[in-house]
């Protein structure tokens, strides 16, 4: 899902077509990925929520009632893939919503894997010097993540103060795809900071 969704973040290298097609792909998943995880939504009112648990849930939440309106507001103004639902909104609601909510969920998307990467590096069994070399790349990673998530004014996509996006077409398409994973690697390091404070919390409150 995540590489589907830097493909779909990629409008200027793939173009309309394709970039409808790979929307209705990433809807699939979403969809077949809730079914399989259906587990996880009747525990949802069950146990204690310490501050992790209650990171994990509002942003799976957000993530998912934000793939929701992407998915609506594309589908809204779809041409090729799904042309019998196009007109279903107004144009230029439809063309707003879908860029503030697909960027929405770029950011929710890398924060949610950034939730779980503490528990994916404990796997790994980093230590000492190579703990902190990681840290120190996935530091540096995330800033030039986050240089170019401010510089390309992606907040005011994600806060309805723009209604077009404003892509560089001339850009190589190897340097949009690295440009929008080192942003999605930006907030994965924030979701991954909020991870660690969360379970710091937790531990604190058990001792």
């Amino acid at each position: 899902m995540t590489l589907v969704l830097l493909v779909l973040m990629a409008y200027q290298v793939t173009g309309e077509i394709v970039h409808e097609w790979t929307g209705i792909l990433m809807t699939v998943l979403v969809i077949t990925h809730q079914v399989l995880n259906r587990r996880w939504y009747k525990s949802l009112f069950k146990g204690k929520y310490n501050a992790y648990r209650t990171a994990t849930t509002a942003v799976s939440i957000l993530l998912m009632l934000s793939f929701a309106f992407t998915a609506l507001s594309g589908m809204a103004m779809s041409r090729h893939a799904v042309p019998f639902m196009n007109g279903m909104a107004p144009a230029s609601l439809a063309r707003q919503m879908h860029l503030a909510m697909s960027h929405w969920s770029f950011v929710l998307m890398g924060t949610h894997l950034g939730l779980h990467i503490p528990a994916m590096a404990a796997g790994m069994k980093l230590e000492g010097r190579k703990k902190t070399v990681a840290a120190a790349v996935f530091c540096a990673v995330a800033c030039a993540g986050m240089f170019l998530f401010v510089r390309s004014e992606m907040f005011d996509y994600m806060f309805f103060r723009e209604a077009f996006a404003f892509l560089d077409y001339d850009k190589a398409g190897a340097l949009v795809f690295l440009e929008n994973l080192l942003m999605l690697m930006a907030w994965a390091f924030i979701g991954d900071r909020v991870a660690v404070m969360c379970k710091k919390t937790f531990r604190k409150h058990d001792a």
